[in-house]
């Protein structure tokens, strides 16, 4: 397989394989472009390489530069905004994870423990406080898992990993 049918392929499984951790396929691919990129890219490069429009190559950009898993690379002299990924696949991991439980563990958790407090005594709202108080706990002990794999190393990761897997 040549180089440039290599990157398109996995730029287009990285891209569908981003809807399993919270981001759409442009913003996959945009993030597997820079991924295999020596340099920082132009959103003009980013465009041209990926065949979108500006306003999809801009909006996503930005998305993963609120996810943290982009940033800008200011180049002096340059009027175009040029951007770069982190190729650390252990530090992206831990980022995808602190903001997965931003974006989806807290809220729900928030609402759960709202919840808590309904009024009743009926046989629904009896119901109701357990299955909310049961999934209250299994958040807490998820948004935990993510707190310490997202401080961890990945040595003591790698080695809690295999302690489970006995």
């Amino acid at each position: 397989m040549e180089y440039q049918e290599a990157k398109e392929k996995f730029i287009q499984a990285w891209g569908a394989l981003g809807s399993s951790w919270g981001i759409n396929k442009a913003m996959g691919q945009i993030h597997a472009l820079l991924l295999m990129s020596t340099r920082s890219l132009s959103t003009e490069e980013i465009m041209q390489e990926l065949k979108i429009s500006r306003g999809n190559a801009n909006m996503n950009i930005r998305a993963l530069i609120e996810w943290g898993i982009v940033q800008k690379d200011i180049k002096i002299g340059e009027r175009k905004e040029f951007f770069y990924t982190n190729k650390d696949v252990w530090a992206l991991a831990k980022q995808v994870a602190r903001e997965r439980k931003r974006r989806e563990i807290e809220p729900i958790a928030r609402i759960l423990e709202e919840v808590q407090s309904v009024k009743g005594n009926g046989s629904d709202v009896k119901e109701f406080k357990s299955v909310t108080k049961d999934l209250l706990e299994f958040t807490a002990k998820a948004d935990t898992i993510v707190d310490k794999f997202s401080k961890s190393d990945q040595k003591w990761f790698v080695q809690l990993l295999m302690k489970l897997m006995k």
